[in-house]
């Protein structure tokens, strides 16, 4: 199974992902790429800006990706 199928298959699956899953959960390392591929290859995927709290007590924006 290709990297983009995994990552296709999980959002089928979650309805969403951020690169933390992808590096976690697939070993997807550059999840934007795949987005990239992905949506060169027809699929309709959306990104949303999300703020995630830091281990540091700040907060930072990451990218969350979903179908539609």
């Amino acid at each position: 199974m290709t990297q983009c199928e995994r990552v296709i298959d999980y959002m089928r699956k979650y309805e969403s992902i951020t690169p933390l899953e992808a590096m976690r959960d697939l070993g997807v390392y550059r999840l934007a790429s795949r987005i990239h591929d992905l949506k060169r290859l027809g699929h309709v995927i959306r990104t949303e800006q999300t703020k995630v709290p830091t281990r540091y007590g700040t907060t930072t924006t990451i990218s969350k990706y979903k179908l539609g």
